[in-house]
């Protein structure tokens, strides 16, 4: 039996704000699809290299009541990175939360603008501890 693995698809309820939070990632937009009659829009954004995997953000363009306010039945996204108190630093740089620090140089949650939840883990082993993550409290939950 063949089974490959496509995308992970999220709901969106402010888009302009979802690409750029995902645009601080590094993920960027590979394609997009507008349906005129669905009222909808599709767009796929993947990291350099990585295209095969995409986060598809679905947009429903008059509104999704239907979003729950926490988001939590989803779980999380999850993503390498190549120096996670570097990436954690950028995304606090630009008004990101981080919810869960990298205390242990491995391991950080932050929260999209839609409430999603993204792991951040660092690629290979963990980074030596260091402040002011090592000491820094958790934000919410994630």
């Amino acid at each position: 039996m063949h089974l490959k693995y496509l995308h992970t698809m999220v709901r969106v309820t402010d888009l302009e704000a979802s690409m750029a939070f995902y645009g601080l990632l590094g993920l960027k937009e590979i394609r997009r699809y507008d349906s005129e009659a669905g009222r909808f829009s599709l767009i796929y954004l993947a990291s350099e290299g990585n295209e095969e995997t995409p986060l598809e953000l679905t947009y429903n363009w008059d509104g999704d009541d239907g979003l729950p306010s926490d988001s939590r039945h989803f779980g999380h996204l999850a993503y390498e990175v190549g120096n996670i108190y570097e990436m954690c630093q950028h995304l606090m740089d630009n008004g990101v939360t981080i919810n869960r620090p990298p205390r242990d140089g491995r391991m950080a949650f932050v929260r999209s603008p839609d409430n999603i939840s993204i792991e951040l883990l660092q690629q290979g082993d963990a980074l030596a501890s260091a402040e002011p993550w090592a000491s820094m409290e958790s934000t919410g939950h994630w």
